[in-house]
């Protein structure tokens, strides 16, 4: 009898080589339904760019996941076999793909690709017990449960707002695999040690797309010849959304910020894109230039060094979620307080947020510049005649 420990890893890397083997062939297969990004003002990609991608990760993880991991993993978990456990997941993820896939062909409107996006949601509320049904406040706050109706909406809502955090981070090649690869290691780290509840089943799930995006990150690394796609980037972002609801649910503060912090680079960018827009008066589903990686290329970056540096934004903000499980409580909180000063300069140094919208560094060259403290201040007698 093959021990489970060798039997996992030859399940690992038959996912590895399923995504090796798959993505040449989604490639083709792309070019064939028309799932091609063309070159336009707003795209990096200079010529015909085949798409759709992400099928190769959702086959290889699907099928190893289905027919390969029932027969290793005996034992249950909260009375679930591993079967049980993950098949409203696939079943959830495969909506997700089908809507993915006609956008990359047709490129559906927004509020289409949203209705796949909750209907999924719906499936993974309905199916599994990947719910926020309860949320403990952090430091020392009360510890609340939710009923059906309330714990529905906010289920449905994180899914939502992950699962697009990610699709709009999809900009430069290997940029979303590469994040969701960092992201989701960290996230079986947690799951595996410092979860409250035991849950096996949720690290080999993790761990085995971590295999799936790998195998296709090599098509999908700069120069890529193949794009994730919304295919690619809506399921990750919607897998990384459910699968992180584990940690929101478990009574302690540290679990319910953990996953928080792990996706700090896709929740960051969103909700800077979202303050950016309403501040210009623009709708939030408008598209920009001012992304994390659209301002780091606007410095002069090369298209490999701006998505070098943010997996190692990324990485920074892993590293922290991981130092955070094992701080004191003085020392959780002010690791969060340096995250919110951090990632404010940050932002502002960069210019995110749009020109002349730096309230922390004009604070700072306030406090530390004489001259331009008497500069505020004869600017403000002007105003007041």
């Amino acid at each position: 009898m093959v021990p489970f420990a060798l039997a996992f890893i030859l399940a690992l890397i038959a996912t590895f080589l399923g995504s090796v083997l798959l993505t040449p062939l989604v490639r083709l297969l792309a070019f064939q339904i028309g799932a091609v990004d063309q070159p336009n003002a707003r795209r990096i990609n200079q010529q015909p760019m085949p798409t759709a991608g992400g099928l190769a990760i959702f086959l290889s993880f699907s099928l190893v996941n289905l027919f390969i991991m029932p027969g290793i993993v005996k034992v249950t978990t909260f009375g679930y076999s591993y079967f049980d456990y993950v098949w409203p997941v696939l079943l959830a993820g495969g909506v997700i793909v089908v809507t993915g896939i006609l956008d990359d062909v047709l490129e559906l409107k927004p509020v289409q690709k949203m209705v796949g996006i909750l209907l999924a949601a719906v499936l993974i509320w309905s199916l599994t017990d990947f719910r926020l049904d309860n949320f403990k406040l952090p430091f020392g706050g009360p510890f609340l449960h939710f009923g059906p109706i309330v714990s529905f909406i906010l289920t449905l809502i994180w899914i939502a707002a992950i699962t697009n955090a990610v699709n709009l981070l999809d900009g430069l090649d290997g940029l979303v695999s590469g994040v969701s690869i960092i992201s989701l290691a960290t996230m079986a780290i947690v799951s595996y040690f410092f979860l409250p509840e035991d849950n096996l089943f949720l690290t080999l799930l993790i761990l085995l797309l971590v295999m799936a995006i790998g195998g296709f990150f090599p098509y999908n690394y700069h120069p890529a010849i193949v794009f994730l796609g919304d295919t690619g980037a809506l399921f990750l972002g919607f897998m990384i959304s459910v699968l992180s609801l584990q940690g929101l649910k478990n009574a302690t503060a540290v679990a319910v910020i953990t996953p928080m912090i792990i996706l700090g680079v896709p929740i960051t960018d969103t909700l800077m894109a979202i303050i950016r827009r309403r501040l210009a008066g623009r709708k939030i589903s408008e598209a920009d230039r001012h992304h994390l990686h659209h301002r780091l290329l606007s410095l002069g970056l090369t298209h490999r060094g701006t998505v070098l540096v943010i997996y190692g934004i990324t990485f920074i903000f892993s590293m922290i979620s991981l130092l955070l499980n094992v701080s004191s409580r003085i020392g959780g909180i002010l690791l969060l307080v340096g995250i919110a000063f951090g990632t404010e300069l940050f932002v502002e140094l960069l210019g995110i947020l749009g020109p002349d919208r730096a309230p922390l560094l004009k604070t700072l060259r306030f406090i530390g510049n004489s001259a331009y403290r008497e500069e505020v201040r004869q600017l403000r007698k002007k105003q007041s005649k």
